[in-house]
């Protein structure tokens, strides 16, 4: 039990201050949340994925067992959501909400600052978690965005966001260097460094930022439950599954298992708004499965520890 509440505070608690902190200043100050995320996207995001790509050494069949796992663990929830959404009887548009909710995972700027905090001294952890975030911006872009508006936009439209975003160049830069063992010279190093730190920090507070702006209409509609469980409660069981049936262990079981278990994907709230899909039911989702994960992460991430030490 010390060591749960020590996951908490050391983990989880700083990461919920930095998410109220980012409300109340927004509550005060009205940021401008597009240049915050652009800021993070372009700059900050693709700096923390070249740095943990490039300073960690990868085992090229481990690193093809991990890519085969997550299209196992993905599908897997897909099939899941859309079986939950025909038995609860959603219409086409709650449904297509309801199986992003579940799919989508915030790996990004909520599962990359948890990494590098549980993993500090391990970074093929943190290089996991952003292999599992390129994944799910894949994912996204393809199952999410299909979701929403499978007749508004084609493949290739599709094809070359994917292409376009900025954490792609900086994953593909860093194996490069890293593969051809390049060392950068040490004002680049010393500056993306400084980058890559700031990430954590600035990718937290916009979260928080961003979530003090969402009001909760219909608190208690059964919906938001049931993305609950199926994103915090389902996702790691299903993980846990396959971790079992891959036989990972040790880092690499332990990181995988931690990243199936964060909130929604703040993505999938983004997109429900840009195409007018539901958007209030998708921020609220994000909000909650975001709140209740303080509790459910925590406890993943000890469980991770005892059962892949």
């Amino acid at each position: 039990m010390s060591y749960l509440s020590l996951v908490f505070f050391q983990v989880v608690a700083p990461i919920l201050v930095l998410l109220v902190v980012g409300g109340i200043m927004q509550r005060k100050f009205q940021f401008n949340l597009k240049a915050l995320s652009n800021l993070i996207t372009y700059c900050l995001m693709p700096a923390a994925v070249f740095v943990n790509i490039y300073e960690t050494k990868v085992n090229p069949a481990v690193l093809g067992k991990i890519l085969i796992y997550l299209f196992a663990f993905s599908i897997s929830l897909m099939i899941i959501s859309t079986v939950i959404s025909k038995v609860l009887k959603l219409e086409k548009k709650k449904a297509a909400i309801f199986k992003n909710s579940i799919v989508l995972i915030n790996s990004g700027n909520y599962g990359i600052p948890v990494s590098q905090m549980v993993f500090h001294a391990q970074p093929l952890g943190t290089a996991i978690q952003i292999i599992t975030v390129i994944f799910q911006n894949l994912t996204t872009y393809t199952y999410g965005l299909y979701n929403l508006i499978s007749t508004t936009k084609s493949g290739w439209e599709i094809a070359k966001s994917i292409v376009k975003l900025p954490l792609v160049h900086g994953l593909i830069l860093g194996v490069i260097l890293n593969v051809a063992n390049i060392q950068l010279p040490q004002f680049l190093s010393i500056a993306v460094g400084h980058m890559a730190d700031a990430f954590v920090a600035i990718a937290l507070l916009t979260l928080g930022a961003q979530l003090s702006k969402i009001h909760f209409s219909t608190m208690f509609n059964k919906m938001l439950y049931m993305s609950c469980i199926g994103r915090l409660l389902m996702g790691p069981l299903v993980a846990f599954l396959w971790i079992t049936i891959f036989g990972f262990h040790g880092v690499v079981a332990q990181s995988l298992l931690i990243a199936s278990a964060f909130p929604t994907s703040r993505n999938s709230s983004t997109l429900a708004l840009e195409y007018d899909v539901e958007p209030e039911l998708a921020a609220q989702t994000v909000l909650f499965t975001t709140v209740v994960s303080c509790i459910t992460v925590t406890i993943v991430i000890y469980v991770a520890k005892i059962l892949y030490a």
